[in-house]
């Protein structure tokens, strides 16, 4: 059977837009990546440090994708999880991040910091660090906190959020201990320009931010749209200068529920 010009163009239309929703709403959602990262030899001695960064959940309901998530976390058995900002944005949400949360070791230890959509969902803070707290998680608002791990000092430095909340580095470090590795938490990566200006006399091993989803949908190097704190940050390492950033891509999805050429991704960092 002969096929016309336009049917032809109006099939092919439609296949490739099928595959863009295929791969915009399931593949890059759903399937998230493990990416892994070496930091360098460990210090002291053979004991391998790991961190796991889970950024930008926005949790809006729990499926088989976050379960599997978990059981990946718990596989991967890190010293800690980082929870870098916008696990949930709406305040009704606090019980499905509790049933997350469950899924997850009780043994490993997490850390979490706020981004801004805990602010502009009217998230209570202060349920939330309860909620964090029964999970063996700590919530670092501004605040700097120092962990041991088999000799390994390691302290964790959590911002506020630089748009919905109030970022304070010098306030946040006042509480700093020397430690063996030091790592810095933010969910906008356009704060580190001003954590590069204040902590010139204070060695940062690495940042941590999320918030930008990796533009969430990028058209072949034309992103639509970037949140407010992004900055000049999009997605992945930034060594040009120190402290080194690693913007993560994050899990979620916002406004639109879907990713193209921005997939789902953790980061698993480790020191052996």
């Amino acid at each position: 059977m002969k096929i016309s010009r336009r049917s032809f163009i109006l099939s092919g239309f439609v296949f490739i837009l099928g595959v863009f929703l295929m791969n915009s709403l399931w593949f890059e959602k759903f399937l998230i990546e493990k990416r892994f990262f070496f930091l360098g030899a460990a210090k002291k001695n053979s004991y391998k440090l790991k961190f796991i960064q889970v950024s930008d959940l926005h949790l809006n309901h729990l499926n088989s994708v976050h379960k599997r998530l978990a059981k990946n976390l718990n596989k991967e058995h890190p010293d800690l999880i980082l929870i870098t900002g916008d696990a949930i944005d709406k305040a009704q949400n606090l019980d499905l991040l509790e049933k997350f949360l469950q899924l997850i070791d009780i043994n490993i230890k997490k850390v979490a910091i706020l981004g801004n959509w805990e602010y502009w969902g009217d998230v209570n803070i202060k349920d939330l660090k309860t909620l964090y707290q029964r999970n063996n998680c700590e919530l670092l608002v501004n605040d700097s906190k120092q962990y041991e791990f088999d000799g390994y000092k390691v302290s964790i430095t959590g911002i506020d959020d630089y748009i919905g909340g109030t970022a304070d580095y010098e306030l946040a470090i006042k509480n700093y201990i020397k430690s063996d590795y030091h790592i810095v938490l933010t969910h906008c990566p356009q704060h580190r320009d001003i954590i590069q200006k204040l902590s010139q006399d204070l060695e940062i091993d690495l940042v941590l931010s999320g918030h930008t989803h990796g533009g969430q949908i990028n058209l072949f190097g034309f992103i639509p749209f970037k949140p407010q704190g992004s900055g000049r940050y999009l997605k992945g390492w930034y060594k040009e200068s120190k402290p080194h950033l690693y913007v993560s891509k994050g899990i979620g999805t916002s406004i639109l529920p879907l990713r193209f050429r921005a997939r789902a991704e953790i980061g698993i960092f480790h020191y052996s």
